[in-house]
């Protein structure tokens, strides 16, 4: 506040601190002690009173980019994403994000680089020269990444990926949680006949399955070979996977449950259901994952689901960037996980009696 504030007004006639501190008949460094939070012990109540009756009277604001160069600080971070602009979850996350940072008079300043390398290393070098206190990198789909070049040189952590070199913070959905989670879903109903369908190697299905062998196994129960059938993630897949281990079995001998990769899946696993004259959730329960926008809750039947902490990565990943800005200090580089919450709905009934 005070000379630098003064040259950079962004146009005519905004109020200045000089002009709140004539009005407020007081001196310019009060007005300063006020906003700078160094009034306690200097000015009196009565005082600090007047003068931000003068400040709200005239409409003043401190200047955030004078502030910040007396803090070194910009009170904005960045955010760089993969794929914000195609996924139906990238919403959730940047709300998380922003909306935390706006809790802590911090902004988001965010560059989709549509998984170019090269765009991702220009992104970071440019919010680096516009002086953000730290970025944030995130992808939109669980996967280890290449460290853009630059986010050594800030404070940076990583929102649903993780470094390829181990370099950095990184918070995640707990996938293999989620797993067994999907699990104790059908088996708390009965089941235990449950196959897997749709993934396909990556870490999400790779942890997702990890978790379900371990429901299983922990109640005694072999998942036949067959019933893992990996099929991709679209609603396809889960069509021709469901097909795969229903038609032509006897009700005795077939999956009373189904765990699904993701939502899309989940939808195809119901239509080869119906088109196969299996009905949900009487005979066969389905459970999905994800909690996909605009599809979960309107599939016949609505579908049970365990959802991504979308938001709740994008909390944690702004919380932990803006304490290491607070504190200045880089943050270990370890893994958060955050557990994956059930959206119940009707998909999943009690097993049917032999």
């Amino acid at each position: 506040m005070g000379d630098a504030e003064d040259k950079q007004r962004t146009k005519p006639g905004r109020p200045t601190s000089r002009d709140v501190a004539r009005l407020a008949g007081v001196s310019h460094t009060a007005v300063s002690f006020v906003f700078n939070g160094r009034a306690e012990g200097n000015l009196s109540p009565a005082t600090q009173e007047r003068i931000r009756q003068a400040a709200a009277r005239l409409g003043y604001r401190p200047d955030p980019v004078a502030r910040g160069l007396r803090r070194s600080r910009t009170a904005v971070i960045g955010l760089v994403t993969d794929e914000i602009a195609s996924t139906p979850f990238a919403g959730r996350l940047l709300r998380g994000a922003m909306d935390t940072a706006w809790d802590s008079e911090h902004l988001v300043l965010t560059v989709d680089s549509g998984g170019d390398p090269a765009k991702e290393d220009a992104a970071v070098a440019e919010l680096l020269d516009r002086r953000v206190d730290g970025i944030i990198y995130a992808a939109m789909s669980l996967r280890r990444v290449r460290v853009p070049e630059g986010l050594h040189r800030t404070h940076s952590v990583l929102a649903n990926c993780l470094p390829e070199d181990d370099s950095l913070p990184s918070v995640i959905p707990a996938e293999r949680a989620g797993g067994r989670t999907a699990a104790r879903l059908l088996l708390d109903q009965g089941h235990r006949r449950i196959a897997l369908v749709g993934g396909q190697d990556d870490i999400a299905s790779v942890e997702r399955l990890r978790g379900f062998r371990d429901a299983l196994r922990a109640e005694g129960i072999t998942l036949p070979r067959e019933w893992v059938v990996r099929t991709g993630g679209e609603i396809s897949g889960g069509y021709e996977g469901a097909t795969r281990i229903l038609d032509g079995i006897p009700a005795d001998r077939r999956p009373t449950g189904i765990f699904c990769y993701n939502d899309r899946v989940a939808a195809g696993a119901l239509h080869a259901s119906t088109r196969l004259g299996i009905t949900a959730p009487d005979e066969l329960s389905v459970v999905g994952y994800d909690d996909q926008e605009h599809m979960a809750a309107f599939l016949t039947p609505p579908l049970t689901t365990v959802g991504l902490p979308h938001r709740a990565m994008g909390e944690a990943a702004t919380r932990l960037l803006l304490d290491a800005i607070a504190t200045g200090r880089t943050p270990p580089a370890t893994v958060r996980r955050l557990a994956c919450p059930v959206i119940s709905r009707s998909s999943v009934g009690p097993a049917p009696i032999p």
